[in-house]
């Protein structure tokens, strides 16, 4: 088991990896799964929602439901790597709805970001629009998902 945290205790442990599969559930279904009484569970929650371990709860949409099946990791290298500028480029796309994961990384590329689209076309309009036409861009790449093999919200605790 991981323990991401020192003030997490197997009890806490439990609670999380509950509420990872469904935080829908009232707090005394929570608290008899995971052997607790209600107030106990409720404390505990709220000292990790305090510590921020427990950022929000969401309710998780298919996306091909609402025709969003279109999903692209982009790779994006820039020209300049001036302070300024990259915090404004790093905060007008985390702003994009289209943009659902935005990671700063290592080797040839500086950013790899997955977005859904309705379509190829609306993709490739976005990323016109959007990326391509900011000035401290210098290049990117885009690589179509054909098939979704996983996906998960729950980290391995």
């Amino acid at each position: 088991m991981v323990r991401a945290v020192d003030f997490l205790d197997e009890l806490d442990v439990k609670i999380l990896r509950v509420l990872q599969v469904d935080a829908s559930l009232s707090l005394q279904d929570l608290s008899d799964r995971v052997g607790l009484s209600h107030t106990p569970c409720w404390r505990r929650i709220k000292k990790m929602e305090d510590r921020k371990v427990i950022r929000g709860r969401v309710a998780l949409i298919d996306q091909d439901a609402l025709q969003l099946g279109v999903t692209v990791l982009t790779t994006v290298r820039l020209k300049t790597y001036c302070a300024d500028s990259t915090r404004g480029f790093e905060q007008l796309l985390a702003r994009r709805p289209e943009i659902m994961d935005f990671f700063s990384i290592s080797g040839a590329d500086d950013y790899l970001l997955k977005i859904v689209a309705r379509s190829v076309q609306a993709y490739e309009r976005f990323l016109t629009d959007h990326i391509l036409g900011l000035p401290i861009v210098e290049s990117a790449r885009s690589m179509v998902a054909l098939k979704q093999l996983k996906s998960t919200t729950a980290l391995p605790i």
